[in-house]
């Protein structure tokens, strides 16, 4: 009799847990996912804005070919302005790009040194993050430091972001480390807020300038900023995120490893030469394959970003996205990757 029960008992269950999984479905993710795949890189941004992303961009350089340039949605969705492929963007943690590429031209000028330690570059902060005597330049380039990520804090102040890196850093001063150095990797962005500490100290003035004259100029990137400060506002691709109305393009995030602002095709020229080699020589490029990578993605309330160099079809991919929160990332990421199947196809 128990047995007959339970599979009574099983059959009424099964199928009623399996109606209720359904309304935790991601089905806005899904049926971007099962879309037809468009023939066209503009329809497959016309596209995105059914699943709840305001504005899209994509630059495209295919070697050889002229630079192609995409937009759908609004660049300011008050006041109706249509986006544009040439506008400025917060690009968010693909300014750690920049960064890794400067700190490894001071390595390779012989002024600092990759195994140089947290506690010797900054004493200041060697009693007050874990293990500074053993952290190195290379592990916090290489984000195996264990320094904890001020970003994961409960209170970070997401609304009106810290004005200085020391009001930042005073989110994880004092905390336990993640893990011992070297164990693991785990992205941290403190760990290139503190680069950008060493690197000010290093050079005696600030990285923003070593980018502008030994990054910036030598490639003829003239709509690319350190600070959203540097720039009018107005020039700004609006950000939203979902579930809250108004523009927020006007919080500032400082720190280093973030505080970027450029438009997508001027990413997109970087992004070739850190990966043909015409940015770095070939002892920077040999000291920055051992510590960083050639592709980023970032993200900031507002706004998401994907840079990448795809080798087998020598192309360079940028998409900015002026939408988070919710279920944007995920299909940002599934734009990506439509966008990218549509190119291999032509």
């Amino acid at each position: 009799m128990n047995k007959k029960r339970n599979k009574r008992i099983l059959r009424i269950v099964f199928p009623l847990a399996g109606i209720i999984s359904l309304f935790f479905v991601p089905w806005l993710i899904v049926r971007a996912w099962m879309a037809p795949l468009p023939d066209t890189v503009q329809e497959q941004l016309d596209n995105a804005l059914n699943y709840d992303l305001d504005g899209t961009i994509v630059y495209v350089d295919q070697n050889g070919k002229p630079p192609e340039f995409y937009a759908s949605g609004w660049n300011n969705r008050d006041k109706k302005i249509p986006a544009d492929p040439h506008t400025l963007f917060k690009i968010a943690s693909i300014s750690k790009l920049y960064v890794a590429v400067t700190a490894v031209k001071v390595v390779n000028s012989g002024a600092l040194s990759l195994d140089d330690s947290l506690a010797d570059l900054l004493p200041e902060y060697s009693g007050r993050i874990e293990n500074a005597d053993e952290i190195t330049l290379r592990l916090m380039l290489q984000h195996r430091s264990g320094i904890p990520n001020y970003m994961d804090d409960p209170d970070y102040p997401w609304s009106s972001p810290p004005k200085t890196n020391l009001e930042t850093l005073e989110l994880v001063l004092d905390a336990p480390a993640d893990f011992d150095p070297d164990e693991r990797y785990s992205y941290s962005n403190t760990n290139f807020l503190l680069i950008g500490e060493i690197l000010d100290k290093t050079l005696g003035y600030s990285h923003h300038q070593y980018i502008n004259e030994e990054i910036l100029t030598p490639l003829k990137l003239k709509n690319t900023y350190n600070l959203l400060s540097e720039v009018n506002l107005d020039e700004v691709m609006s950000g939203y995120f979902i579930g809250y109305e108004p523009d927020i393009k006007a919080n500032d995030f400082i720190n280093p490893g973030g505080s970027m602002v450029a438009t997508a095709e001027d990413v997109g020229i970087f992004l070739r030469a850190l990966n043909d080699g015409s940015l770095l020589t070939e002892s920077e490029q040999k000291t920055y394959s051992s510590v960083y990578v050639y592709e980023h993605t970032g993200l900031l309330p507002g706004y998401q970003s994907i840079a990448k160099y795809h080798r087998d079809m020598d192309t360079v991919v940028i998409l900015f996205v002026n939408t988070s929160g919710g279920n944007a990332w995920s299909i940002g990421e599934i734009v990506y990757s439509k966008v990218v199947k549509i190119l291999r196809k032509q």
